[in-house]
C-alpha cells in the first residue's frame, strides 16, 4: 500500500511540485519514497513506500523496467503476483526483484492493458510507456484503491489523496455545495458514485476504468477494462453445489490475501464475514501459527458484539487485542480523523474502524484482512428482501414469493414495513418542511438545509424501491454504497500505514454470486444465505446463524451526551457554521434541545451538519491555506 502521485506537462514539470505531493502523503508509505522524471523533463511521477512484498531496495518506486521504456507508480497488491510470474516466466521474461510490481511491469509489457483482466488485487497505478508516449492509468475493479486527477491548460496531474493535487497552484478546494448536500442526506450517494469529485475541477477514475493520457497533447481517453460479467457455469449449480465451490473460492481469495512480507492479522467484529475470514485463515495458517485479531468495542451498550466475537476467538485459539473507542476520543482527535480521512464521514463507525487500525499500529501488525464487500454482493442488508420480492413477481413465482413473505416477517419483521406514501409524504417537500418548523417535530435531514438547497434535495429519491435484487446488489457495490465504504478503510488504514486487505472484494466471487438465482442468496428468509451455507462447519454455529444484521457502530446518542456532545454544540453556536450558508441554523439548534430532551435518535442527523463542519475547518480550510507549489520548472526557477 503507498501513495502515487505525477504530472504530464507540455514542458518540463517542477520535480519540487511533485516531490511535495508525495511528502504530504508520507502516511501512505513511511518505509520509502521516490521521485522519477523522463529524459525531456515533462513527465514527473512520484511516489511512497509501504513495504509489504520484498521489502528490500529492489521493490523501490518508481520502477522502471530492465530497458527502460517502462516505468510504473503503483499503489496497492497484486495477489495472484506469483502465479502471473510463472506464466511470464514460461514466456521468457526475467524478474530482477521479488516483488508484484516488477509482475505488473512485465504484464503491461508482455499484454499491454488487455492483461489488467488478469490482475486479483487492489490497486491504482500509472505506468509510462516512452514507446507510445503514454500515461496508462488504471484502477482496481472495486474501486479499493483511490486515483483522483485534475486536467488543467498545458498538464495533467494525479495522486492519492486530495490533500496532494491542492498543494499545486491552480487547484482550488471549491466545493460542489449541491454534491455535498446529497451526500448528507444519502451517504450511499454523491462522493463516490460519479467521475466529478465534491471538489470543482478534482474528477476521478471509477472502478474498473484505465485511463490513457498522450503525453504529447495531454488527451485522456478512459475505458473500461473490466465489466461485470456473471459465471455461466455457476448460474447451472444446486444450492449445495454453490455453497462448496462459494467456500473454494472465498478460501482462496483469503489464501491469496495473506501473502506478505511482513506481519499479517485481522479485523474481527464478530459479524458473519469477518468470523468467516478468520476461520477460514485458522484452517489455511494451521491449527498452531500465531495469529492476532483486532476489535472495537462498545461494553454496556446494545452495539457490543464480544459475546459472538469471543465465540470466534475460542473456535480458532488466535490472540485478541480490543480497543474502545470513546467520544472523549474523537474529540481530542477529530482534527486529525478529518484531516486524514479527507471527505465528511457517514457516522462515527469511522472512528471506531480508526481506532481498530491504530490498535493494529500498536501491535506492529501491517497488514489486516477484513468483511468488507460481502453485504453488497451477496444481500447482506435486511432492505434487500424488498428486492428479492420483486425479482420473485417478475419471474412469475408468485406461491414462493408469498411463502418468503410470511418466513421473512416472522424473521425480520421490520424488513418489509410498509413503505406506501401516506398523506404526509404525499405532501409538497415545501409545505412538509414549513409543518416540521411550525411544529417543532420531524428529523428529516432536508428540514435543516437552507431552502435554497432544501428545496432541490427534496426532489430526490431516497431508496431503490423495487429494482430487482442484482440490480439493487450491483449498484451498491459498484457505484453508491461499497465505493464509500472502501474510502473509508484506505483513509483510516493509511491514516496509520496499515494496509487492508478484503477478500470479499475478488472479482471472483463477484462474478459467481451475480450468477447465482435469487434464491440461492436470500432464498428461506436468509441473509448472504450463499455464505450462510458454504461456512457449515466451518464457523460456529451462533454466528452462522445470527439472524441480525448489526453495523460496527458506536452508540452514537450516548456519544452526544459526553465530550463529544461539547463540540457539536460549539459548532451548532459558532459564526462560520451560520456563516456557511447551507443551514437552517434555528432548525439544528432545535434538534440540539430535542436531543438533550431524551430524543435520542436525533444524534444520527445531527452528525451531519456536524462533521460537515468539522470537514470544513479541518481539512478544506487547511488546504486552502497550505504552501502552493508552480506546475512547471521554469515557473518554480
Amino acid at each position: 500500500m503507498c501513495g502515487i502521485a505525477g504530472i504530464v506537462g507540455s514542458r518540463p514539470v517542477n520535480r519540487q511540485a511533485v516531490q511535495a505531493m508525495t511528502n504530504l502523503m508520507e502516511h501512505r508509505g513511511p518505509d520509502d519514497g521516490g521521485l522519477w522524471a523522463s529524459d525531456d523533463g515533462r513527465v514527473v511521477l512520484g511516489h511512497r513506500r509501504l513495504a509489504i512484498i520484498d521489502p528490500t531496495k529492489a521493490g523501490h518506486q518508481p520502477m522502471q523496467s530492465a530497458d527502460g521504456n517502462l516505468v510504473v507508480t503503483y499503489n496497492g497488491e497484486i495477489y495472484n503476483y506469483l502465479e502471473l510470474a510463472e506464466r511470464l516466466k514460461g514466456e521468457g521474461h526475467v524478474f530482477r526483484s521479488q516483488s508484484d510490481t516488477e509482475v505488473l511491469l512485465a504484464v503491461y509489457e508482455r499484454w499491454g492493458t488487455r492483461g489488467f483482466s488478469e490482475l486479483n488485487g487492489m490497486f491504482a497505478f500509472a505506468i509510462f510507456d516512452s514507446n507510445t508516449s503514454q500515461l496508462i492509468c488504471a484502477r482496481d475493479r472495486f474501486g479499493e484503491k483511490p486515483f483522483l486527477y485534475v486536467e488543467r491548460e498545458g498538464h495533467v496531474a494525479f495522486a492519492s489523496e486530495y490533500k496532494a493535487l491542492f498543494c499545486l497552484d491552480g487547484v482550488a478546494a471549491e466545493v460542489r455545495d449541491e454534491q455535498l448536500l446529497a451526500f448528507l442526506h444519502q451517504p450511499r450517494r454523491g462522493l463516490d458514485d460519479c467521475r466529478e469529485t465534491v471538489f470543482r475541477g478534482i474528477n476521478q477514475l471509477l472502478p474498473g476504468e484505465v485511463m490513457c493520457i498522450h503525453t504529447r497533447t495531454l488527451e485522456a481517453e478512459v475505458s473500461r477494462y473490466w465489466t461485470l460479467t456473471p459465471d455461466a457455469d455457476a448460474a447451472r449449480m444446486t444450492t449445495d453445489g454453490a455453497a462448496v465451490r462459494f467456500r473454494e473460492l472465498l478460501e482462496d481469495a483469503v489464501a491469496l490475501r495473506m501473502r506478505s512480507d511482513v506481519r499479517v492479522g485481522s479485523c474481527l467484529s464478530g459479524g458473519l464475514d469477518s468470523s468467516s475470514i478468520v476461520c477460514l485463515n485458522r484452517q489455511h495458517i494451521g491449527p498452531s501459527a500465531g495469529y492476532h485479531v483486532f476489535t472495537g468495542r462498545f461494553p454496556g451498550t446494545p452495539a457490543d458484539e464480544w459475546a459472538f466475537t469471543q465465540q470466534v476467538i475460542e473456535a480458532t485459539n488466535v490472540e485478541s487485542h480490543e480497543t474502545t473507542p470513546t467520544p472523549e476520543g474523537l474529540a481530542d482527535e477529530i482534527s486529525a480523523f478529518a484531516w486524514y480521512n479527507e471527505l465528511p464521514v457517514g457516522s462515527s463507525s469511522q472512528y471506531a474502524q480508526w481506532c481498530v487500525f491504530r490498535l493494529a499500529a500498536e501491535h506492529g501488525v501491517t497488514v489486516l484482512l477484513d468483511g468488507q464487500g460481502a453485504d453488497e454482493i451477496l444481500g447482506g442488508y435486511e432492505q434487500y428482501f424488498r428486492n428479492y420480492l420483486a425479482t420473485l413477481t417478475q419471474s412469475g413465482e408468485i406461491d414462493r414469493r408469498d411463502d418468503e413473505i410470511a418466513a421473512i416477517h416472522l424473521r425480520y419483521p421490520a424488513a418489509l414495513a410498509d413503505t406506501s406514501e401516506n398523506l404526509k409524504t404525499r405532501l409538497p417537500f415545501r409545505i412538509r418542511r414549513a409543518l416540521a418548523h411550525l411544529t417543532n417535530k420531524g428529523s428529516d435531514f432536508r428540514f435543516g438545509v437552507a431552502t435554497k438547497h432544501g428545496n432541490a434535495l427534496g426532489q430526490q429519491a431516497d431508496d431503490l424501491g423495487d429494482v430487482p435484487l442484482l440490480d439493487a446488489l450491483n449498484e451498491d457495490a459498484f457505484q453508491a454504497h461499497l465505493p464509500t465504504l472502501l474510502r473509508y478503510g484506505d483513509r483510516n488504514s493509511m491514516a496509520h500505514s496499515r494496509e487492508v486487505r478484503l477478500p470479499f472484494c475478488d472479482h471472483r466471487l463477484a462474478e459467481f454470486a451475480f450468477a447465482m438465482p435469487p434464491g440461492h442468496l436470500m432464498g428461506d428468509a436468509q441473509t448472504k444465505r450463499l455464505l450462510r451455507d458454504a461456512m457449515k462447519g466451518i464457523l460456529p454455529e451462533p454466528v452462522r446463524t445470527r439472524w441480525n444484521k448489526q453495523g460496527f457502530r458506536p452508540p452514537q446518542e450516548q456519544w452526544f451526551e459526553g465530550s463529544f456532545g461539547v463540540v457539536a454544540r460549539e459548532i451548532i453556536a459558532s459564526n462560520a457554521f451560520r456563516q456557511r450558508g447551507y443551514w437552517d441554523v434555528d432548525w439544528w439548534q432545535k434538534i440540539m434541545r430535542r436531543m438533550t430532551a431524551g430524543e435520542g435518535h436525533l444524534a444520527w442527523d445531527l452528525w451531519k451538519p456536524v462533521m460537515a463542519e468539522v470537514w470544513q475547518r479541518h481539512f478544506v480550510d487547511v488546504v486552502s491555506r497550505q504552501q502552493r507549489y508552480a506546475v512547471f520548472a521554469e515557473a518554480a526557477s
